[in-house]
């Protein structure tokens, strides 16, 4: 069986188009850009002043002063590019950022994201991400479904919000969900997933029709 992060990476690389300029956060959404198709050139940008992140490198062939917001180790592409920060966030915030790709702690069925902080427990700092989700052109949320068993994808978020009703597309290991003005409506729901089960794990309400197309990767 496919490991899940690598199953929710490999889809969430289907939503990427030729040229598109991307940002991909930390954590799961790096796994990304291992799986974009041959035929298929995508720029992935790094806040820290980069673009022309490539896979992510072996571990025991890397550079680590070369690496992302996150301070992981990063391959880049022949052509790939180095600035400084003022002009990373010029492009992210004047609009040039085709998609971002990040984790959450929840997201909520009308666009809310909470993916910075747990009141009570240290907090890193909320980095580029609250640029990031406001200056994209399309947000994607690629997270597991639950959290030790407890939905993340919520009516309403009960963490602190990084932005609010910026969020339009959701991919877990179970399904992938888009966010409408109607609500979370259900687009594809993984092999194996019965429409029950994806609602137990959940606690948004869900606009599901039926017969849904299946996840594939």
């Amino acid at each position: 069986m496919m490991d899940p992060k690598e199953f929710i990476a490999r889809r969430v690389a289907k939503e990427l188009n030729d040229g598109d300029l991307v940002n991909l956060g930390i954590g799961l959404p790096t796994m990304v850009g291992n799986f974009i198709p041959p035929d298929i050139d995508v720029n992935f940008q790094s806040e820290n002043g980069m673009i022309g992140l490539g896979p992510v490198p072996e571990a025991t062939c890397f550079d680590w002063e070369i690496t992302n917001a996150g301070g992981q180790p990063v391959s880049v592409l022949t052509g790939g590019c180095f600035f400084d920060s003022a002009f990373s966030f010029g492009l992210i915030r004047g609009g040039h950022v085709n998609a971002t790709v990040l984790g959450a702690l929840e997201v909520d069925q009308h666009g809310n994201l909470a993916n910075w902080m747990v009141p009570g427990k240290m907090v890193p700092g909320m980095g580029g991400a609250m640029d990031l989700v406001t200056g994209a052109k399309r947000v994607i949320v690629a997270m597991q479904h639950t959290a030790k068993g407890e939905p993340k994808i919520m009516k309403n978020c009960t963490l602190p919000l990084t932005a609010k009703a910026q969020v339009n597309l959701i991919v877990t290991e179970m399904a992938v969900m888009e966010v409408t003005p109607a609500g979370l409506k259900v687009l594809e729901i993984a092999p194996g997933v019965s429409v029950d089960e994806l609602r137990a794990a959940t606690d948004a309400d869900l606009i599901i029709e039926e017969p849904l197309r299946l996840i594939e990767v």
